[in-house]
């Protein structure tokens, strides 16, 4: 089953490039490009992409509106968007994770990492390159408007505590299970549990949780 990608990027030398690479899949295909994100949102609902992959900065509507458009917790059905951005210029990126996004890379993030992500995506999980999770997530976690983390609507057992931490620092769902020796299905169903417990939609805001409540620190 081939997997199909909307690029969007107001630099044409990174939306080549991104296209190049997904291209080069034989389980990928590029079927779209923006050059914004008002272009983004009109080609996601005319072709239906089954993954996005948006900057955040881009001229008459951000990377950041666009998810919430197609992603945001009002949609009805909403779409696989990964957001792409250079973390240490973005100051839209927290409003990403609030949005929808699925998944985090930097734009130096090599081709396998891109590709794990898009197929995350497509999976209906999420990946968050390691290389920005700590930061970003801290840094939201700092800024988030509420003081209090709300508390589980019951108590985390250890697994999920482990499960937890382990989401929060950028691992798949893959690297969690070889990592704490369970079965793919034992993560899938901790991450569920995990979810409803704290009230997630996505393992991104179960990493944002994580922070907000100390369980994971910078």
């Amino acid at each position: 089953m081939t997997i199909r990608v909307l690029i969007a990027d107001d630099q044409d030398i990174i939306r080549s490039g991104l296209t190049t690479i997904l291209n080069g899949q034989p389980d990928i295909e590029v079927v779209g490009q923006a050059v914004d994100g008002r272009e983004a949102v009109d080609l996601a609902h005319r072709l239906r992409p089954d993954v996005c992959l948006f900057d955040i900065r881009m001229p008459h509507l951000d990377g950041v509106e666009a998810t919430r458009l197609l992603a945001g917790p009002d949609v009805e059905d909403p779409f696989a968007v990964v957001v792409i951005t250079t973390f240490d210029t973005d100051a839209y990126v927290s409003g990403a994770l609030r949005a929808g996004a699925k998944g985090f890379l930097l734009k130096d993030a090599g081709p396998e990492l891109l590709v794990q992500a898009i197929h995350a995506a497509a999976e209906g999980d999420a990946l968050i390159a390691p290389a920005i999770t700590t930061r970003l997530l801290a840094k939201f976690a700092e800024t988030a408007t509420s003081s209090t983390p709300m508390q589980p609507l019951s108590p985390l057992t250890e697994r999920e505590e482990q499960v937890l931490v382990t989401v929060a620092t950028g691992r798949t769902n893959a690297e969690i299970a070889k990592e704490l020796h369970i079965s793919l299905s034992t993560v899938k169903f901790h991450l569920s549990s995990l979810m409803t417990k704290i009230e997630a939609r996505n393992r991104v805001e179960i990493a944002i949780w994580a922070y907000e409540t100390k369980r994971v620190k910078p």
